[in-house]
């Protein structure tokens, strides 16, 4: 008979996604959430007490989550320095691209609040939401931090900067003490083939990500609409849990909800992906699968033999094309054999509308003009996700038997027993977009000598991007869009959408022909007052690649150096 096999699943340390409101000087009122359950039993080569974890806090621009400071680790409990560690990285790093890199020469530094912080990992049910949210909303923790990061505790709590919280858990596995956050250990459980999760199931993929949750998104991280119990999967957690974020500004938070607003956002005419994340409380198998039908547009997509190891997730997804039309598509999910947070979603399908910046003249002046800094615009340049797959696991067994028959003889009636299970392997998948700009003088300017050029003429660029993965093609769209903003409008108001040339994983865009040129040069005309010695840089955006870890894009800037204008080429002196 066949026994349901239940993989075992990673450490579960807990952190999740939060968002605190607080206000200058004031206790903070939290957008929060938590989840967690019961711990499981350790070994003496694996194990984890409760109450031994900490909080990681990186003071980040309240816009664009750059590092503002570096990352300190808060605990309770006084760390070993010879613990084993992957530096003092944040989550943002992570989803930029940073790659795990144990420390081997540089030892391990912990800081020890003065006021006890609540626990943050719990060994056994929910977590204490609130006396968290007290704590790190509270001014005490706060200046805590600011004192640690060397900053004006005023300029923290201006407005221009959040903090992010990650809590981590020391706990020893294969005999070793270690400190990881809970998107480390999913980074790392995704590298040691599920080492983590084999050894430390409750720890790792519970209690660390479910601790706190985000309920509304921030800094290009996603609400968690998971469920608050149970391990979550390795891509969950890296793309959605194990992050909290403390803001300040003097402003209602439920103003930033949009009730109203979609789930989604797409562009008209776009190969996109809408996912969703299913989950199961009991093995699926192929002889119990789930099924998923996603209905857009009154166009059924059918996703079937889904298999999940019982209390875990798996991502399921849909690739279409988007009308040439901006509305609004709501997306219905049938989900048979398993459940999702949600059943529809409402897609945003908008236009991205060229502005064309106005014909540059010789006459046009700017006094006073100085060049702006660029844009910081948030990018997604890696996701993660996967499949699970179940296959039979055999495991046959001698049964001896026999008996007599009429005439007293012995009958010999043993037999081969398969007493197997169900068993599952993960294959997990990722993808990273990079990319590159290169601006140059247009061939047609006379005087240009290699980024150098007088100002008036037109300059040229070739956006090249290079999408990475290890996954069949049927995951993921090609990149698609991209589009270039200038200084000279401050890099608002006018943008040009590129025309893409090639295609394919190694995409490559340039400028449409100018409408302005004579020879319909394929350029952008710097304007003449531009200043010398300047650097003029375009910056670029570009979009439209996607996963089911959601849309990757990546941001790009490159530039020519202003010296004289085209009059010098063109004015003749008469004495």
């Amino acid at each position: 008979m066949k026994r349901l096999f239940s993989l075992l699943l990673c450490i579960s340390i807990l952190l999740g996604l939060v968002r605190f409101e607080v206000f200058a000087g004031d206790p903070g009122d939290g957008n929060i959430d938590g989840g967690g359950g019961g711990m499981g039993e350790g070994t003496l080569t694996d194990s984890w007490s409760g109450g031994n974890d900490g909080v990681r806090i990186t003071i980040v621009d309240a816009e664009t989550g750059a590092a503002m400071s570096m990352s300190v680790d808060y605990a309770n409990r006084d760390q070993p320095e010879s613990l084993l560690y992957f530096g003092f990285y944040n989550k943002i790093h992570y989803r930029t691209g940073t790659a795990l890199e144990l420390q081997t020469e540089n030892k391990y530094r912990s800081k020890k609040p003065d006021n006890a912080m609540p626990i943050v990992v719990s060994s056994g049910g929910r977590s204490n939401i609130e006396a968290i949210k007290r704590y790190f909303c509270s001014e005490y923790a706060c200046k805590m931090v600011a004192d640690a990061a060397g900053f004006d505790y005023n300029d923290l709590v201006s407005g221009d900067y959040k903090l992010l919280l990650e809590p981590i858990a020391y706990f020893l596995f294969n005999s070793q003490q270690y400190c990881m956050t809970a998107t480390e250990a999913a980074l790392y459980d995704q590298l040691a083939g599920g080492a983590l999760r084999s050894k430390l199931p409750s720890l790792c993929h519970q209690n660390l990500p479910l601790a706190m949750f985000l309920e509304y998104d921030d800094l290009g991280f996603a609400a968690w609409g998971g469920p608050s119990t149970g391990r979550q999967s390795n891509a969950d957690i890296i793309n959605y849990l194990g992050l909290g974020i403390v803001r300040f500004k003097e402003k209602d938070p439920e103003i930033e909800l949009e009730i109203e607003a979609p789930d989604v956002e797409y562009r008209t005419d776009t190969d996109v992906i809408t996912s969703i994340t299913l989950h199961s409380d009991y093995d699926l198998t192929p002889d119990d699968c789930a099924s998923v039908t996603f209905s857009i547009n009154g166009v059924t997509h059918t996703v079937d033999y889904i298999y999940i190891p019982a209390y875990d997730s798996q991502v399921v997804w849909v690739k279409w094309h988007t009308p040439p039309t901006p509305q609004d598509v709501t997306i219905y999910v049938s989900v048979s054999g398993a459940y999702t947070a949600k059943d529809s979603l409402v897609a945003r399908i908008s236009e991205l509308s060229e502005i064309i910046p106005p014909d540059p003249l010789a006459t046009d002046t700017s006094p006073g003009f100085s060049v702006p800094p660029l844009p910081a615009n948030p990018q997604k340049t890696s996701a993660y996700w996967g499949i699970w797959r179940c296959s039979w696991v055999e495991d046959w067994h001698y049964v001896s038997s026999g008996y007599f028959d009429e005439e007293d003889n012995v009958v010999d009636a043993s037999y081969w027993e398969d007493r197997g299970w169900w068993g599952y392997e993960y294959d997990a998948y990722s993808a990273s977009l990079s990319g590159s700009q290169s601006l140059m003088p247009d061939d047609a300017v006379p005087t240009a000598a290699g980024k150098n050029m007088k100002s008036g003429y037109g300059v040229k660029h070739e956006v090249s991007t290079i999408l990475s993965t290890d996954a069949p093609d049927s995951h993921y769209t090609y990149t698609q869009t991209a589009f270039s903003i200038f200084p000279e409008f401050k890099y608002e108001q006018y943008l040009r959408i590129l025309e893409r040339v090639s295609g394919g994983m190694n995409a490559k865009f340039q400028f449409k022909p100018n409408a302005f040129s004579t020879y319909d040069r394929h350029v952008h005309f710097t304007p003449v007052w531009f200043p010398d010695g300047s650097r003029y840089t375009v910056y670029t955006q570009v979009w439209d690649t996607w996963t089911p870890g959601g849309m990757l894009s990546v941001n790009l800037s490159d530039y020519v150096t202003i010296q004289g204008s085209l009059f010098d080429d063109w004015h003749t002196s008469r004495d």
